[in-house]
């Protein structure tokens, strides 16, 4: 009998925490991966193909860390915006536990979305904010292991 996952500790995401993108995204992960494992989580067909195709996106949205560190700023915040454009555009394709999974992640990358490149005139920005080239680096790498996640759910 798999275990009770429902006694699982969820991530609040609308608390303030000190971790990472990266780490919520690994919790995340690890938490879709006992699923999978425990069979609580089984993806049809449509939902593999649809996670596919999103890990396909990711990868080509961030590339290398290397080839993004290389990129000027605006390049790389519009590869981050695919890519968590990537994870929406699967989103609006599932329910049940896929969705549940990449809405999730999409809610901790979410701070994707109030950053900026360009600089504030007039500081008429929206709230955006200027990240630091760590927070990229953090971003990327968040993407990166979810791609890698999504690759290995979609052929499990």
């Amino acid at each position: 009998m798999p275990p009770d996952h429902d006694a699982l500790p969820l991530l609040d995401m609308t608390a303030p925490s000190a971790m990472d993108m990266r780490t919520l995204v690994e919790d995340l992960v690890r938490q879709a991966e006992g699923l999978i494992r425990d069979q609580v989580w089984v993806l049809t067909p449509h939902h593999r193909t649809v996670v596919a195709k999103a890990a396909a996106d990711l990868h080509a949205a961030v590339s290398a860390p290397e080839v993004q560190e290389a990129l000027p700023v605006l390049d790389r915040l519009e590869h981050l915006r695919e890519a968590l454009a990537a994870v929406a555009i699967a989103l609006a394709h599932v329910h049940g536990h896929t969705a549940w999974f990449l809405g999730a992640v999409a809610t901790v990358l979410t701070p994707v979305l109030h950053r900026r490149a360009l600089p504030a005139e007039n500081n008429h920005t929206f709230g955006a904010v200027a990240p630091t080239p760590q927070q990229y680096t953090e971003a990327e790498d968040a993407f990166r292991r979810l791609q890698s996640a999504l690759a290995r759910i979609a052929s499990a």
